[in-house]
């Protein structure tokens, strides 16, 4: 029998045919789970454990997964259509994927709002990767669940997989559903919730940590009038409606007291949230190491503690603190509140918050002086009424001392010393506001960041800055030089004991109690922002107690007992917040106090 040419190709093009569906048999619907289970669906996840650096429990995270179910038509219509708006505004449209929408939604998050990394997902496909996949992110994974979405699509109403979804969600926490969520923040049932109310829960399931009222209670809010935005331009309520909700005041219940190091363990799930992905840290079973001393923090809570108790009759109502290894750049404690479990707002951390610094700030301005060689510590500076004009500004700037005094020819140690503003504000003139900002990133401040926003006030506290960068700025004083970015892990493992990451650095040690010899045993590796000798002579006039004698006296509470410590405060304008920063090598320390 003669085979023609064209019988050839047909059994060939049907050889690859069979050949083809076998592969994507084998790489698509082998092991698919079937979809009609979802609403029996239930997972057992393996709580991940944030521990200190000594192995000790800090906190369990979704040690289990607390879940009340709820039924759509027992909820308010803005539930649903706050988390339709911000999570999938064509559901009701598509057929479970939308790729044209969700891939505009995800570039538009990512690129314009600088909101993190998006996939694009609707809601069903949400579903599908929660309920029914793992977590991996794969190729092979994205196109199980795109399969699926269209495949639930064809059995369930639309209400019932937003139903599911409302239900299965995690929220934060041990939180998962509507319903727990209403339960956790509010203190009520999901069908009581307002509008104000759900349009917040609803930005939760995206970034749980990062929109979490009770780690940060403005971001959450700015999360809340995004959804209320969009529900609005969605035509889901008015512009009354939405204006109303956002000056409802929100009444976050605070969460419940079952958490060591709270400011920290939130600030190190955010980082692992950005690193993993949420569903990885709320069932993987990581094993985190942090960079915490759990003895060092017990310290720091006290201290905060007592030092707002003293001072209720001055006013100041909160405090935070943040101890770090210059050396290495570990957070060994870091006490965002005076007390976070006192109410919603005890729970914003300070430490990672924008704050004016003071005069605080003043070293760096003198460090960057004597860097370029335009001063030395004994520059004269003249510490007499001054008034400083700059084009496109109306009226001059006059500032003043903090006593009203003034000193006449001072050295720049003791103007530095003493934190007189006159001078430093000289020094600024002189180093350029310009070149100081532009400097600021040596220093590893990033908010400081377009020159025209600031004056010559820079120097005395006028930009906003993070406890967390300021520790990062004030070890290259500590460092000779070298700053260090903050570290808050030291390792990971997955739940077979992998090392997943893990932090080197040659002068980490266990034991953060042993002293490091300055500067023989530390061998600081980075970019170097100053030289060793501006660091030196900085850190010098820091500890000189001489050098600030005239304006703390000669035995203030900054002169640590048998102790070489380098310390500077600083104080706002508005007399809100009070820093003081001190270090050596071994250790930084920072304290803010105030209203």
């Amino acid at each position: 029998m003669t085979v023609t040419p064209r019988q050839q190709k047909l059994f060939l093009l049907g050889i690859s045919a069979v050949v083809l569906i076998a592969i994507a048999y084998i790489y698509i619907f082998r092991g698919l789970p079937n979809p009609r289970g979802l609403k029996n669906y239930q997972v057992i996840p393996i709580s991940s454990l944030v521990l200190d650096r000594k192995g000790e429990l800090l906190y369990e995270i979704f040690n289990e997964e607390n879940r009340t179910p709820v039924h759509i038509k027992d909820l308010p219509d803005y539930v649903k259509y706050a988390t339709i708006a911000i999570e999938d505004a064509d559901f009701y449209k598509h057929n479970g994927i939308s790729i044209v929408g969700g891939m505009l939604r995800a570039l538009k998050d990512t690129f314009v709002l600088h909101q993190g990394t998006q996939g694009g997902s609707t809601i069903t496909q949400q579903l599908i990767k929660s309920a029914l996949l793992t977590p991996e992110r794969t190729i092979q994974r994205k196109i199980k669940e795109i399969v699926l979405a269209l495949w639930v699509e064809q059995i369930m109403t639309k209400d019932e997989i937003l139903e599911l979804y409302l239900n299965q969600v995690p929220y934060g926490g041990v939180s998962y559903g509507i319903q727990e969520a209403a339960k956790t923040f509010f203190d009520k049932d999901a069908k009581d919730l307002t509008l104000a109310e759900a349009a917040l829960l609803a930005r939760l399931p995206q970034r749980p940590s990062y929109f979490s009222p009770h780690i940060n209670p403005e971001r959450a809010k700015r999360g809340q009038e995004a959804v209320l935005k969009r529900m609005e331009e969605l035509g889901y309520i008015t512009e009354k409606e939405r204006i109303t909700a956002e000056k409802q005041e929100l009444k976050i219940h605070p969460p419940a007291n079952t958490i060591k190091a709270p400011h920290f363990v939130f600030y190190v799930r955010e980082l692992l949230e950005k690193q993993f992905g949420k569903d990885i840290i709320e069932k993987g079973g990581l094993k985190v190491f942090t960079t915490l001393d759990e003895t060092i923090q017990a310290s720091a809570e006290a201290a905060v503690n007592k030092e707002v108790t003293s001072l209720r009759r001055l006013k100041v109502s909160n405090g935070a603190a943040l101890v770090t290894r210059p050396s290495t750049g570990e957070i060994l404690a870091m006490v965002g509140s005076a007390d976070f479990f006192a109410t919603g707002s005890g729970t914003f951390n300070v430490t990672t918050a924008l704050r004016q610094p003071g005069s605080s700030i003043k070293p760096l301005n003198y460090a960057l002086g004597i860097e370029r060689g335009l001063v030395t510590a004994a520059t004269i500076f003249n510490d007499i009424p001054t008034c400083f004009s700059a084009s496109g500004q109306p009226k001059s700037y006059c500032p003043v001392n903090y006593d009203g005094k003034y000193r006449g020819p001072t050295q720049l140690r003791s103007s530095l010393g003493n934190s007189l503003n006159i001078p430093a504000v000289k020094m600024l003139a002189v180093n350029g506001v310009k070149d100081f900002v532009a400097s600021s990133s040596a220093f590893t401040i990033t908010t400081f960041t377009d020159p025209a926003r600031y004056g010559l006030s820079l120097t005395l506290g006028g930009g906003e800055v993070r406890m967390t960068e300021m520790a990062q700025a004030f070890s290259v004083f500590a460092n000779e030089g070298i700053p260090k970015t903050l570290v808050a892990i030291r390792k990971i493992e997955d739940k077979s004991g992998k090392v997943l990451y893990e932090y080197k650095d040659p002068n980490t040690v266990d034991d953060v109690t042993v002293p490091l010899e300055y500067p023989d045993t530390i061998k600081i590796q980075g970019k170097r922002a100053l030289s060793k000798e501006t660091a030196f002579i900085i850190s010098h006039i820091l500890q000189d107690n001489g050098a600030r004698s005239d304006a703390f006296g000669g035995s203030s509470s900054l002169v640590v007992p048998k102790k070489t410590v380098s310390v500077k405060t600083g104080t706002t304008n508005d007399l809100r917040d009070n820093w003081t920063i001190g270090y050596t090598p071994n250790f930084f320390s920072s304290y803010v106090g105030g209203k």
